[in-house]
């Protein structure tokens, strides 16, 4: 009896540490599988977080695409246009910007003939002109300021790509590491290389992905750079050593560039000077003596 008990105990620990040996071990390929997982995660967020922003402007937009539609079934193409290089690229944000370009030039009529008592007639029209040109205004800034970031936030993608395919990355794994990367740090940049991944996901040729990225930016920067892609993609060069020379040539260009606004400083120094400085500085100093030799001159008549 004593020995089927202890060749049962024998047999059970023997059980347990075959399935110990047995278990799975984490090892590199398993941590690697389960970072891509948990980006995959955020990426879904992100999506989603975009969707919800998109139903919310869809939701805005209703009544002005109602009013849209009895005047033309789609937007208008050119505006459109203007709005994704804003980085606004929803069909509601169109109608949600041809609503405001309506109702802004009202809505601040009314408030100028309720505020103003004299003047009325005036003070209506400039008010009208100024709502409906501010929203134009709003955008062709907004056009600007989004070219300005993607051309300044340019080299420090490209090292940042430079280095991750010297790690051993392909180009399009590269390209949206870079993206996660500048999402905090350069926005704009980033929501265009994740862009790009999401096209060719969806089976968007790479090229033409590539194109459709230097059409949205509309840099000149950002042409040269997908040019310098699509040339090494067809002709099999070393993109690291292309990224490489292309970011600082990009710095040497930002550095000209400044040196060359500094050196416009003085020229636009000089209507300041002489219309506002000097006649200054000469009442200060030429006028007390100017006041004295009057006095002189009127005590010498007397």
């Amino acid at each position: 009896m004593t020995l089927v008990i202890i060749v049962g105990i024998s047999l059970f620990m023997a059980l347990v540490t075959l399935f110990l040996f047995l278990l799975p071990r984490a090892s590199a390929e398993s941590a690697l599988l389960e970072q891509v997982v948990r980006d995959s995660r955020q990426e879904q967020q992100v999506l989603l977080s975009g969707w919800r922003s998109a139903l919310n402007a869809e939701y805005l937009a209703r009544p002005f695409t109602v009013v849209r539609k009895l005047f033309s079934p789609e937007p208008n193409a050119d505006l459109v246009r203007r709005l994704s290089l804003a980085g606004y690229r929803k069909p509601s944000h169109a109608d949600i910007f041809l609503g405001v370009r309506l109702a802004l030039p009202a809505v601040l009529g009314f408030v100028s003939a309720y505020l103003f008592e004299s003047n009325v007639i005036i003070f209506f029209i400039m008010a009208v002109l100024i709502g409906f040109f501010a929203p134009d205004l709003w955008l062709s800034r907004a056009i600007t300021k989004r070219r300005e970031e993607i051309k300044l936030s340019l080299p420090d993608a490209l090292d940042l790509l430079a280095i991750c395919l010297e790690a051993g990355l392909g180009l399009d794994q590269a390209i949206v590491r870079v993206g996660q990367e500048l999402r905090v740090s350069h926005r704009a940049l980033s929501e265009e290389l994740l862009l790009i991944n999401f096209e060719q996901r969806a089976g968007v040729q790479r090229i033409a992905a590539w194109q459709g990225f230097s059409e949205r930016a509309d840099v000149e920067s950002v042409r040269s750079f997908v040019a310098m892609l699509v040339q090494t993609d067809r002709f099999g060069t070393p993109v690291a050593k292309s990224l490489g020379a292309f970011s600082d040539a990009l710095r040497i260009q930002r550095r000209q560039l400044a040196e060359e606004q500094a050196a416009k400083t003085t020229i636009k120094l000089v209507p300041p000077l002489v219309f506002f400085i000097f006649p200054a500085m000469g009442v200060v100093t030429v006028g007390p003596a100017l006041i004295t030799v009057g006095n002189n001159l009127s005590h010498i008549v007397k």
